[in-house]
Order: structure tokens, then sequence, then C-alpha cells
């Protein structure tokens, strides 16, 4: 067994929080540099860190006596990355992804990526159980980075990342039909605290498709009763794009419903959705779970509210071009998940075959009749 090194001398060296080895030496600028090297603990593992680690030092010898661009670690990148992109609506989303990363690049020389650390990783974060949707949002957060750096800062790191784009299965569609729809919402006007709001919330998502932070997130600045429409401005919608929704007879109702009980309790409040304080509602995923638990609905979440609103759309015959404008999706192929919805559509267009196939029929027999004719 090699003996382990201190992690202030220059070496491989052992972690008891990780599987990898990690290296220690000093970078061009005279600064110590502790690092994952992506190594497997093993007596080949151990081999195969000891040669990165000497790579790393003839790269760091050539930066500082040839004035090649110095390395730049993980670290650094995403450090710098996330700050310059700290305005982005999924800087969250973002950061969680990073610590993730983070497990198995930390302190990982960036310019030495290869193909091989992704396909690590992926397998990683498969033994897990991770699902493949997640892992392609992990490794595009990464590729998105290094291409930002490259872009911005002329960093000229490799992107071993950019499109490994794993297989996903179809996006996931579970609607209600209106039968259960209603007996819903019955048992939602039956809850003696969420009756003030879920009811009138369920509708509203069931007839709009809005989404629900943009039905909790609504003003009634923003709600035109008399030319009966909603108005989404980019920074309250998950697309950041403007868009207006017209109101139907149902939907016009429960925002009525919501006039009346805000001009009775809280007449000076700004949202739609609020309690008796006037202040917001900030969530409604307990008491709507509750409901969908006492009357038998299984496997049913809030955003599957608005799966039923295009599903009862496409059903009716509406073109998926109008579907899509309604629910704000970027580009069409988000909307094809709701196509098998309307086979008569289908089955219509294949209909039209029958009469081409007659015609064709028609005209082979004339031409058949034409040459016996020619031939007598």
């Amino acid at each position: 067994m090699p003996k382990r090194r201190r992690r202030d001398q220059d070496g491989i060296y052992e972690r008891s929080d990780s599987p990898y080895y990690w290296a220690s030496y000093i970078d061009a600028s005279g600064q110590r540099v502790r690092c994952s090297t992506g190594v497997r603990k093993s007596i080949e593992g151990r081999k195969e860190a000891e040669a990165l680690l000497a790579k790393w030092r003839v790269e760091q010898h050539r930066s500082q006596h040839w004035k090649d661009q110095p390395p730049k670690t993980f670290d650094e990148l995403m450090v710098e990355y996330l700050k310059a992109t700290e305005s982005k609506r999924s800087a969250g989303k973002d950061r969680q992804r990073c610590r993730t990363l983070r497990r198995f690049f930390g302190g990982r020389i960036m310019n030495d990526l290869v193909p091989v650390d992704i396909r690590r990783y992926i397998a990683l974060r498969r033994k897990e159980k991770i699902t493949d949707s997640t892992i392609n949002r992990e490794t595009a957060l990464l590729s998105a980075a290094i291409n930002y750096a490259n872009r911005e800062w002329d960093w000229q790191l490799p992107n071993p990342a950019k499109g490994r784009r794993l297989a996903e299965p179809e996006g996931r569609v579970r609607w209600l039909t209106r039968a259960e729809a209603g007996v819903l919402l019955q048992q939602a006007e039956k809850d003696s605290q969420a009756k003030q709001w879920l009811p009138e919330f369920i509708r509203l998502a069931l007839n709009t498709g809005c989404r629900k932070q943009e039905l909790l997130g609504l003003e009634w600045r923003r709600v035109d009763l008399q030319a009966g429409l909603i108005h989404l401005e980019a920074q309250h919608t998950k697309g950041a794009r403007r868009r207006s929704v017209p109101l139907n007879a149902t939907a016009r109702a429960a925002m009525l419903t919501r006039k009346r009980f805000r001009a009775k309790w809280c007449p000076d409040s700004p949202w739609v959705f609020c309690n008796r304080k006037g202040n917001r509602v900030e969530n409604v995923r307990r008491s709507f779970t509750t409901a969908c638990t006492h009357v038998g609905i299984e496997d049913f979440r809030i955003q599957d509210l608005r799966h039923t609103c295009a599903a009862w759309l496409v059903s009716a015959g509406v073109p998926l071009t109008e579907v899509r404008d309604l629910l704000g999706h970027r580009t069409i192929r988000m909307t094809e998940r709701y196509a098998h919805l309307a086979p008569e559509n289908v089955r219509a267009a294949v209909a039209l075959l029958d009469g081409v196939e007659s015609r064709s029929s028609h005209v082979v027999e004339l031409s058949n009749l034409k040459g016996t004719a020619e031939t007598k």
C-alpha cells in the first residue's frame, strides 16, 4: 500500500469522502491546486492518476515558461459562469446542478476534459438511478458554461459535453375526463380552508391552460374582465414570452368569484389568489393533493391540469397551432404530445387516399382499354 501524502505536499492522495484519487500540485501562478483526478481508487487507478498528475505538471511548466494559456479548473469555470449568468430565470437550478457536477468534476482541469470523462459521469449518475432527462440537463449546463467561457473570455477549452444528449422518453401526459374534473371540484369546495381559493384555481387552470405560478402570481391589474383576457408579461411566464390568455365563460365566472372574495375581505390586495388578509397564496399543492386523494384520483399533479386543458382542446378538434399559442409553447413540437388525442383528424386524412386510389384505378382501366383497342 503506497504511503498517503499530506494534502499540502505534491502528489496523489486519497480522501475518505471521495471514491477518486486527488492530486495536489503548484500551478503556474504559484498557487496550490487540489483537485480530483476522476480516477477511482485501485492499483491500476493509482498509476493512471499519477500519469495524469505528470501531464498536468508538464502543462504547468509550458504555461509558466512558454506563456501558454494557464489551465482552468472546473471550480474557476463554474464560479465565473454562475456569476455572469445570475440574472437567468434558471439560476437557482443551475446552482443545484453545479453542486451535483462538482461531486465528479470538482477541481478537474477543464483543458484536459475528454469524452471518456463525460461517459464516466453519465455512467455514475445512471448507477445512482438518475433519469436520462436529468443527466441531460446537468451535462447541458456544463456544455453551456464551456461555450460561454470560450465565446466571452477566449478560454479555448475543449467541450466533449457538446451534443452528448441521451434519448429521453416522451413527455408525461396525464389528464382528467370531464366527469373526474367535476368530482375533483366538488371535493375542493368541501375543504373548510382551501375552498377559499382551490375551486377557482382548478377551474382557471382547466380553462386557461396557465401554469401554477402564472395563476398564483396573477395580479388584478393584468386581468381585463371586460375584454375577457389575462395578460402575462415575459417575467411572468416560463418561456419569458409575453402572451394574452382568453377567458371563457367558466374562467370568467371563476374570476368574478375571486373578485367578490377580494371585495369582501381584502379590497386592497393586488393578488387574484389571496387569503382573507390579502396575502398572496404561495402554494396549493397540499390542499390539491388532499382533494385528489379523497376522490381516488391517483398520479395526478397540478401541472396535469394544464395537460387536461390541452387534451380537451385537441380532442374537440382545435388545431395544434392554436393549442400551442394558448399554452405558450415555443415550438409546435412541445404541443405534438397531444396529437394522438385527435385520431379523427388522421382518419379524415387517410380517407382522402380512398379517393386517390379510386381515381388511379380508373386511369389504369382506361389505359388498358385504350391499349386493347389499338391492338385490334
